[in-house]
């Protein structure tokens, strides 16, 4: 166990970090204004969005990069004065340092080329494949597309319809986390200013207030947004020492989603239509890094028979942070991509015996590649166990039994299976 003033160091530099990264704002710095949008649709979807490296430049970025820069650095080097190089805290500071110095170049870079590169550095590639000889995400995306497609041609699986009020939705969602997470409470409110249907903050859970809800959709949002957004959040500023856990880099948002993801599969609350959902999601920024413009992804998605405002806002998830004919921001790879992360690391726990360590992928934020210095700083005693953990890590044995006759089923040949049971059907 480390000294006491060791302890008060990391405390200092933590919420140090905590309050540099405050000014932060990445999805707010790339989104496009309304009249963008009603530009578009006036014309019908025909004529590129306005938006080029002026534009941005036109959106002040509510700090000065360079300062912010530097403080840092300067923090990187205090945590290594201050704790040692080699000390877990200050390996797991200085990666946060880091990347949070490549995001504020990727804000800076809006509208650029290079915009694209940061994002990729940060959340990765589309065509980045997870072990030589195995499939590309874009691969996966196409891979899982075709059984999608056959659940989404079926009668026997409809989607539920979008019929709850948005003001409806807030109290039915409130009640609902209010009675999963007694000890964590989220405040469940309605918002005008956000793109997507909802959205997760520290606390609380925003519901776009012109949107109308399926159950669901409630029970999806209650999973995701609450259970692993709001509630690693939470976790993470009930830390003692290392507060900054309560703040999410890129590669944590990786983990983040791949979490949240993974819950609503394992909880049985997810849905062929929202799996189809984030696989488009990572066709259409494989396209776009292959070439095609925003228009090319918004008659993708009209022809998929969405609506015109629902072509443009999925488009936009695309190319904000760059121009209509530029190359993709690559968030939106974190969910599916994040999902495979987690799950493998899930997989590899329970087949090492080490399953008691789960439940640490709660206690704060985390990047995958950080789940050494996070178990050792918790047998250290460094870092405390989750105050909140959702039900399925709360009890492993469902978990443990599912993943290993997964694991047992996934060995054999499905070429083989289809022959053996095709004719059944």
């Amino acid at each position: 166990m480390p000294t006491d003033p060791i302890l008060h160091h990391a405390r200092e530099l933590s919420d140090r970090l905590v309050a540099l990264q405050a000014p932060i704002r990445i999805l707010d710095a790339v989104n496009w204004d309304r009249s963008v949008r009603e530009e578009f649709l006036r014309h019908k979807g025909k004529r590129a969005p306005a938006v080029d490296r002026e534009y941005y430049a036109g959106r002040p970025l509510g700090f000065e990069p360079a300062e912010l820069r530097q403080a840092f650095s300067d923090l990187q080097r205090d945590a290594v004065r201050k704790l040692g190089q080699l000390n877990p805290m200050t390996q797991l500071m200085s990666r946060m340092c880091r990347e949070y110095r490549d995001v504020i170049r990727m804000l800076e870079s809006r509208g650029t080329r290079e915009f694209h590169e940061l994002s990729v550095e940060l959340f990765g590639d589309s065509h980045d494949a997870f072990h030589a000889g195995e499939p590309t995400l874009a691969e996966l995306a196409d891979m899982l597309q075709q059984p999608l497609n056959g659940l989404l041609g079926s009668d026997q699986l409809p989607e539920e319809p979008k019929d709850i009020p948005a003001e409806e939705a807030m109290r039915r969602l409130q009640a609902q986390v209010d009675a999963s997470m007694p000890e964590v409470p989220v405040n469940i409110m309605l918002s005008d200013g956000i793109v997507s249907d909802a959205a997760a903050g520290s606390d609380s859970i925003k519901l776009n207030q012109d949107v109308r809800f399926s159950q669901r959709e409630l029970d999806i949002l209650e999973v995701h947004e609450a259970w692993i957004h709001v509630g690693t959040t939470q976790n993470g500023l009930a830390q003692p020492w290392l507060t900054c856990l309560s703040k999410g880099t890129p590669s944590a948002t990786v983990t983040q989603e791949g979490l949240a993801v993974l819950t609503e599969i394992i909880t049985l609350k997810s849905t062929p239509r929202r799996l189809a959902k984030l696989v488009n999601r990572v066709q259409a920024t494989a396209m776009a890094s292959d070439g095609a413009t925003f228009i090319d992804i918004y008659r993708h998605y009209v022809d998929q028979g969405v609506t015109a405002e629902t072509a443009y806002t999925l488009a936009q998830r695309v190319f904000r942070g760059s121009t209509p004919d530029g190359l993709p921001f690559t968030k939106d790879l974190a969910y599916v991509k994040g999902f495979v992360l987690t799950y493998n690391l899930i997989r590899v726990a329970i087949q090492l015996g080490r399953i008691e360590r789960l439940p640490l992928l709660l206690v704060g934020k985390l990047s995958i590649d950080d789940f050494r210095l996070i178990t050792e700083l918790h047998d250290q005693g460094v870092i405390t166990p989750p105050r909140f953990i959702p039900p399925h890590f709360r009890d492993l044995r469902g978990l443990a039994t599912w993943l290993s006759f997964g694991r047992f089923i996934g060995q054999l040949s499905f070429e083989q299976l289809e022959r053996d049971y095709g004719s059944l059907f």
